[in-house]
């Protein structure tokens, strides 16, 4: 199962494998979690652990909520405030130097639209993809499949429902542009 869920095909989330790694994000999240701010090393080693890739210099306050952790990459120098819920049951990767708010949700599972299927616990999900230098403001959800380009700043409270360029302001829900950015000097 792990390879259809990976794959973004219908998978059981149930199934023994997924139970297993996400029992170990588990485990590793609530230590993560319950760490403490003044030992810095312990905390920078359990979030390396936790997660699939975790660049230098990279603060996440706790608490984060994952579901694997494993197919989480974060680029060096991105600030995450309290709160982050990242349901990587696709990829989640987040580039360098990101600034996000507290309360962010980055939901990449999805589940069908047929009413059998989704009884029978059927899930799917989709990637996010989020460039450098981006800021999340507070309460912000990026759903499953979208893609925010470098520099681009999505306002608080907004729901991104599509990508998003490089070097725009997006606010709203559905997030729409509402300026564009200069671009790095």
């Amino acid at each position: 199962m792990a390879e259809r869920m990976t794959a973004g095909d219908l998978y059981l989330a149930d199934d023994p494998e997924l139970a297993a790694a996400h029992l170990r994000c588990m485990d590793l999240q609530e230590a993560y979690n319950a760490s403490s701010a003044r030992d810095g090393e312990a905390r920078a080693a359990l979030l390396r652990e936790l997660l699939g890739s975790c660049g230098e210099g990279v603060v996440i306050r706790p608490p984060i909520l994952l579901d694997y952790g494993r197919n989480v990459s974060i680029g060096s120098g991105t600030f995450a405030n309290y709160n982050l819920v990242a349901l990587d049951v696709a990829a989640i990767t987040i580039g360098a130097d990101c600034q996000i708010a507290p309360n962010v949700q980055l939901l990449t599972a999805w589940h069908p639209l047929e009413p059998v299927a989704r009884r029978n616990k059927w899930e799917a999900a989709s990637p996010i993809t989020i460039g450098d230098n981006v800021w999340l403001g507070g309460g912000v959800i990026v759903l499953p499949g979208v893609t925010i380009g470098d520099n681009t700043v999505v306002g608080s409270g907004a729901v991104v429902t599509k990508d998003l360029p490089a070097n725009v302001v997006a606010v709203g829900n559905p997030a729409r542009i509402v300026r564009h950015l200069d671009g790095p000097a």
